[in-house]
């Protein structure tokens, strides 16, 4: 009798509208509809991610010697086989109220905060029974509202990516060589018909540090002074299970910010990169180069950004696709520029029943034009990757990544750069 109430009370409280932490949240999009779970009173759910690494890559270029206070800024650092600085996450999600619920996300240590950080919080309202009104109960059927400082629903990929200590989602070790994560101040409000279309419509401060502090700079593009302009962004979509084999998703969404004191959409990232040092130079450190083998446009002033994303599932083999085009600038820059990013996902899972295995491919191009310059780039990612979830909370997965860096100026230490190995991580997630 005493085992049976341990063990029950040791169990995690079910959460209304709630993406698991776990196994049971890959290939989970948006919250639905789905009202499954009843409300007996305010609930507190703790949950953490965990993840670590084993590294073995190797890197090179061909760039000219630049020389800064006596040193080769373009001299790569040394790397090693071995195990990287853990990255481990800590979630609280509270059931409020029926149809309310509260999410508090943060990084206990990561690559770019070594210390405890706040991610961000909000809240996601899914019923309005305060109003006692059968209109609004019969309206927030298809409804749902989310607002606070969170990460902003552009495009699916967000879904998908590896957060710090969390990569219980993503059959990869990293992420896209652009990677897109917003953390911002705002609101979005979502529309679920049941006919498989699904909406969204958000706006947000366009920024991952606030300020009431007035701007000071001049706007090179229009010669005025700068100011916050609030960023808006929408999805549309359609998601639909056809059979119990086959599911289609395809989505398209859309960023914009027109003016922004420092706009982080593709800079958004407090945690840094799974690829410990690759293509940096010999005073690189953790925490300040945490970025390593991602790119960074640079659009700070003004972004504005279409990424369409299909997602096929056939049993256990799922494609999952981006395409992604880009324009912006610095507040120093008069003209945009463009980046393009496309990617490809390949995922086999196995055995049929319980898909506790996997096979899978990647390949990530992006295409962009750097500042200041006018001739185009390239940056080229292959990746490998065979994995096992040994339980719903542990996961292993083991890949091989190249990537390559084309057309960069002999000046840059990206020119003929190269960096390919294996990379091995055990992930827990609850």
């Amino acid at each position: 009798m005493a085992f049976t109430c341990f063990k029950t009370s040791a169990q995690l409280p079910a959460i209304q509208f709630f993406r698991p932490n776990d196994k049971t949240g890959v290939n989970y999009f948006e919250s639905t509809k789905k009202d499954t779970i009843p409300f007996t009173g305010i609930k507190l759910r703790i949950g953490g991610d965990f993840a670590l690494d084993y590294q073995a890559l190797m890197h090179q270029n061909n760039a000219t010697a630049v020389y800064v206070n006596g040193f080769n800024t373009n001299q790569l650092i040394g790397i090693t086989n071995g195990l990287d600085l853990p990255m481990a996450n800590l979630n609280f999600d509270v059931q409020l109220e029926d149809g309310v619920r509260l999410n508090l996300a943060m990084y206990l240590s990561t690559r770019h905060h070594m210390d405890t950080w706040v991610k961000g919080g909000y809240i996601q309202i899914d019923k309005l029974l305060m109003f006692k009104s059968e209109v609004v109960d019969n309206i927030m059927k298809n409804f749902t509202i989310k607002t606070g400082d969170y990460e902003m629903d552009y495009g699916d990929q967000h879904f998908r990516r590896t957060d710090g200590g969390n990569g219980m989602y993503n059959p990869f070790v990293e992420n896209y060589i652009m990677d897109e994560n917003a953390i911002e101040i705002g609101s979005e409000i979502y529309y679920h018909p049941i006919n498989g279309i699904i909406a969204m419509i958000g706006l947000s401060n366009g920024a991952l540090d606030p300020t009431v502090l007035a701007p000071t700079k001049i706007d090179t593009a229009t010669g005025r002074l700068n100011f916050n302009a609030p960023a808006i962004h929408a999805k549309i979509g359609y998601d639909k299970h056809l059979n119990n084999d086959t599911r289609i998703r395809i989505t398209a969404s859309y960023y914009e910010d027109k003016s922004a004191v420092n706009n982080a959409l593709y800079f958004g990232d407090r945690t840094g990169s799974h690829y410990y040092f690759v293509m940096e130079n010999t005073t690189a450190t953790p925490d300040g180069n945490a970025w390593s083998g991602r790119y960074n446009p640079q659009f700070s002033e003004e972004v504005s950004s279409l990424m369409i994303n299909p997602f096929v599932k056939y049993k256990g083999l799922e494609f999952f696709g981006t395409y992604e085009m880009v324009e912006g600038r610095m507040i120093t820059e008069p003209s945009l520029r463009k980046a393009t990013q496309y990617a490809a996902d390949l995922i086999y899972r196995f055995p049929e029943k319980t898909e506790d295995f996997w096979i899978g491919a990647r390949y990530n191009t992006l295409s962009t034009t750097l500042p200041q310059q006018t001739n185009e780039v390239f940056i080229n990612r292959e990746v490998g990757s065979v994995g096992w979830f040994a339980s719903k909370n542990i996961m292993m997965k083991l890949e091989y990544v190249t990537q390559q860096y084309k057309n960069f100026t002999a000046t840059d230490i990206r020119s003929g750069g190269q960096f390919e190995g294996f990379m091995f991580e055990t992930a827990i997630g609850f």
